[in-house]
């Protein structure tokens, strides 16, 4: 072989070797790096520079969250938490599932004694400092948003209206028609097609989250009548007595999962769309939804973030699908 040809020869050869070289250092660079949105468990990742707690999900692959907070406090004995009664499974569950992540900090749910007074006593139990987590079915009001509270969303919900399984009454109604009866302006269900009977109108307590929602989406902020007929306003924040007292001519509203497998009530469709259906509430067909909150205080411990992180986790929003929420995922 001549030697120009030689030269040319080891030329390439030099090339060739160069381009694997680069490629394996390519490949192994690139997984080297960590995956967008994948928290290293040992990251202080917060923009405070506080520890950025993580939470292992099903796939032990650690998952973590954008949430603004300062961990700054130091982790409670038992970590508190109060709020709103359509919570209730959704919270129990949640406590569960960070029992086997975090067993060296307990939980609770409800003051006093387990009982959950609402998402407007929790969240102000939280303000207080009673409490470390408030568990929430509505947004802040004004004055609440003024006291260092962040809330974050970790599921959706659909309210449902509901008249006793012996009502007569067995159309749908408008959300128009609905909010007319909750301000006395229709009383009767021979006017929504009904038989002539009187409505007797069931409205939830007033530290129920479930009713400011309601509030909010049907009657459009304006007010409740509640010196019209047959208009009653629960003393407590419950929904298993209410539902009792419908009789064949009673009318309320819950959380869609509190009511969907009651044999005593009849979920009825809103502007023709059932609440039961995730499909239509998901896609935004069903008028009367909302999001469900677990609210903490700006400056909080790594275990109270840690537990909203959970919620947010593949594994928290699996809880939500299976107690007929709708996870954010």
């Amino acid at each position: 072989m001549s030697q120009g040809k030689e030269t040319t020869v080891l030329v390439l050869s030099l090339l060739v070797t160069a381009g694997i070289a680069g490629g394996g250092y390519w490949f192994f660079s690139q997984q080297a790096k960590p995956t967008a949105g994948i928290q290293s468990p040992t990251s202080t990742g917060a923009p405070n520079g506080s520890p950025k707690s993580t939470i292992v999900s099903p796939n032990n692959a650690p998952t973590s969250t954008s949430l603004n907070l300062d961990t700054s406090l130091p982790n409670p004995n038992v970590l508190e938490i109060d709020g709103s009664t359509t919570m209730v499974a959704l919270v129990k569950e949640m406590r569960n599932a960070y029992s086997q992540v975090n067993p060296n900090i307990p939980t609770t749910f409800g003051l006093p004694d387990g009982k959950p007074g609402g998402s407007s006593q929790g969240l102000q139990n939280l303000i207080n400092g009673t409490v470390a987590i408030a568990a929430s079915s509505r947004p802040l009001k004004a004055a609440e948003a003024q006291s260092g509270i962040q809330l974050v969303p970790i599921a959706k919900d659909a309210i449902a209206v509901v008249v006793g399984i012996n009502n007569p009454f067995k159309g749908n109604l408008t959300k128009d028609q609905v909010r007319d009866i909750y301000q006395g302006k229709i009383n009767n269900w021979s006017q929504v097609g009904g038989t002539n009977l009187p409505i007797k109108i069931i409205n939830r307590a007033t530290t129920s989250g479930t009713r400011e929602a309601f509030l909010d989406i049907v009657l459009l902020g304006q007010s409740f009548a509640p010196d019209s007929p047959n208009f009653i306003t629960w003393p407590q924040d419950e929904t298993t007595a209410i539902l009792r007292e419908m009789g064949n001519s009673g009318i309320s509203y819950a959380t869609v999962s509190q009511v969907e497998k009651q044999e005593i009530v009849r979920i009825v469709a809103i502007d023709g769309v059932n609440p039961t259906d995730v499909v239509a509430v998901k896609a935004g067909k069903y008028p009367i939804s909302r999001s469900l909150f677990l609210g903490v205080k700006k400056i909080t411990s790594p275990a109270a973030k840690q537990f909203i992180e959970l919620a947010l986790s593949p594994q928290g929003q699996q809880i939500v699908q299976k107690l007929g929420f709708i996870p954010l995922l």
